[in-house]
């Protein structure tokens, strides 16, 4: 069974920091690559941060540098570090799964290829 239930958010003044978990079945850890999204209101969902296969995360552009997303095997948890954060960083932020085939850092990056989604967690930057 696919699970993923993320933790963390919060909010924080511009130029901090926060960390958002994304804690997976164990299934789900082992057989499916994971993505970070966000939701701005009024906005569209956008890819922040994916697997693309072989080891290889890729990041959006407006967050490159800033975010950095990593495993803790021993956990089953999904991690999106984010650094020097912005009012633009507002959203709604999901982690997602998909199936373990490599993408471009394009695809990997799109919602469309994601077939799991957990709740969601709020992420406030005031500045």
């Amino acid at each position: 069974q696919v699970q993923l239930v993320e933790s963390g958010g919060g909010s924080v003044q511009a130029g901090g920091s926060l960390r958002l978990s994304c804690a997976a079945s164990r299934y789900t850890y082992n057989n499916y690559y994971i993505g970070w999204f966000r939701q701005a209101p009024g906005k569209e969902r956008e890819g922040v941060a994916a697997e693309t296969g072989h080891g290889i995360t890729t990041y959006a552009r407006s967050v490159e540098g800033r975010f950095t997303m990593y495993r803790d095997n021993a956990k089953n948890t999904l991690y999106l570090q984010m650094n020097s954060l912005n009012s633009e960083d507002t959203a709604v932020y999901y982690c997602a799964a998909r199936p373990p085939w490599g993408l471009s850092d394009i695809q990997a990056l799109g919602v469309e290829q994601y077939n799991y989604w957990g709740q969601g967690a709020q992420v406030t930057v005031s500045s």
